[in-house]
């Protein structure tokens, strides 16, 4: 992957704002909930939904509510009504989290340009 491809991936830490939750606190959850992003798979691909790059944005309010906007491959995807669970099951058991709250958008729509080298290796693309 050349250079210029890697700059136009999108990660979802990007934008980060300043919060009353200490550094050292927000970096862990952060990492911890990308983790546990990571072990939610879209049942039709083998790849978890975050290196799919169906999540758009992650907010961590300062009483450690976590706000996620995420989409599916397709409107249509038959997990639609299941999925939202999953994530805010994932991400409500790390450690700090007082709750979760999964906004489903389509806006902008997914295409594959959004996945991870390695989602893209895993789906036999790259």
């Amino acid at each position: 992957m050349a250079v210029e491809d890697s700059e136009l991936k999108w990660d979802a830490r990007e934008g980060i704002v300043q919060s009353s939750i200490p550094q050292e606190e927000l970096a862990r959850l952060s990492d911890d909930i990308i983790a546990a992003l990571k072990t939610v798979y879209d049942p039709e691909i083998p790849s978890d939904i975050f290196e799919l790059g169906l999540i758009y944005k992650i907010d961590i309010e300062d009483d450690r509510m976590v706000k996620i906007a995420m989409t599916l491959t397709a409107p249509g995807c038959p997990v639609a009504g299941e999925m939202p669970g999953w994530v805010e099951n994932a991400v409500g058991a790390v450690e700090g989290v007082s709750g979760v709250e999964v906004e489903m958008t389509f806006d902008p729509p997914w295409t594959p340009e959004r996945m991870s080298e390695e989602a893209q290796v895993a789906v036999g693309w790259y």
